[in-house]
């Protein structure tokens, strides 16, 4: 499936005469998109916290969040540089760089692919081989699985391109170990089966953009009561797979209680949508941005008791 055609990127805007600098620095950020980096970031440093049993060496994390910031940044100024014809012709995106013309498309690649050589190279010399190693990965797998193989083809393309997103927690905990373990499998295993239904409440909001760019989105493909359906199967997947953490991390009370009431919160919501996507209630009374954002607060909160729980026992 491929995207429709639409008008070049960079006919929204900016001729080379009219990019001010500090408008083009904002633009090669944007490229890096901050806002998703913030919650890669949340699951990364308290994962170390877990990976130490306590507070782990703040030199050694400010080294792991700025090479993470650097390799995700790369892949998503990547994935901008790819995805520059469907973003132009989707709402949600046509403010991005290259479609308004602030960044050329090959200043686009050209710093995705610094930022990913960079990174690598940070983490390799500064943390350890086996990070580096995973954070690559991760970028490979966006870039070439996820935005190259998996988006424009199927409508699983958010289940299996979401494994990128759970590296930051193998990359967090080889930080700290230089090596890898059954609790950060667990934890990588909950981002997993969090990501399609945080995400596929958004693309219900926005299915006709996605529609329009020619992107199989589930939403796109099946109806509202189908997505609620599978968004209810991954919750209890999610939840059930977090109380695992439990028994191998050997945490306090602290964590499994956290991870029952936040899971239970969860499930009230992902109920709540299938309810209302059941009764064939369509646009702001199926309410689909309530678990979207719940699903941010539920991520943040978890991983925040996991940074706590060491000091609690």
């Amino acid at each position: 499936m491929t995207a429709v055609e639409s008008r070049p990127a960079g006919a929204v805007g900016a001729t080379p005469a009219h990019r001010p600098f500090g408008a083009r620095v904002g633009a090669f950020v944007a490229l890096t998109k901050p806002r998703i980096i913030e919650l890669l970031l949340i699951t990364t440093v308290p994962v170390m916290f877990l990976a130490q049993r306590g507070v782990p060496d703040p030199l050694l994390v400010l080294w792991v969040v700025v090479g993470g910031y650097l390799s995700a940044g790369g892949a998503n100024a990547l994935n901008m540089y790819i995805d520059r014809d469907i973003d132009a012709v989707m709402s949600r995106t046509e403010r991005r760089p290259l479609v308004t013309g602030m960044v050329s498309p090959r200043e686009a690649l050209v710093f995705g692919i610094a930022l990913a050589v960079g990174s690598t190279l940070w983490l390799g010399l500064l943390v350890n081989a086996l990070a580096s190693a995973l954070a690559l990965a991760a970028l490979l797998f966006y870039v070439f699985v996820y935005t190259l193989g998996l988006k424009r083809r199927t409508a699983q393309n958010i289940v299996w391109g979401g494994i990128a997103g759970c590296m930051p927690v193998f990359v967090g905990w080889a930080a700290v170990t230089n090596s890898l373990s059954w609790s950060a499998l667990v934890l990588f295993l909950v981002i997993f089966f969090w990501t399609p239904p945080h995400y596929w409440p958004l693309s219900m909001k926005v299915r006709d953009d996605y529609a329009r760019a020619g992107v199989p989105m589930l939403p796109v493909i099946k109806g509202n009561l189908a997505v609620a359906r599978q968004i209810v199967a991954y919750s209890w997947v999610m939840v059930l797979v977090s109380l695992a953490l439990w028994p191998l991390a050997d945490t306090s009370w602290l964590y499994p209680v956290a991870a029952a009431v936040l899971g239970v919160a969860w499930l009230k919501e992902a109920h709540g949508l299938h309810t209302r996507a059941k009764a064939g209630m369509v646009g702001a009374k199926l309410k689909e941005m309530r678990l979207f954002h719940w699903s941010i607060t539920y991520l943040t909160l978890l991983f925040v008791v996991i940074a706590v729980d060491p000091f609690v026992k």
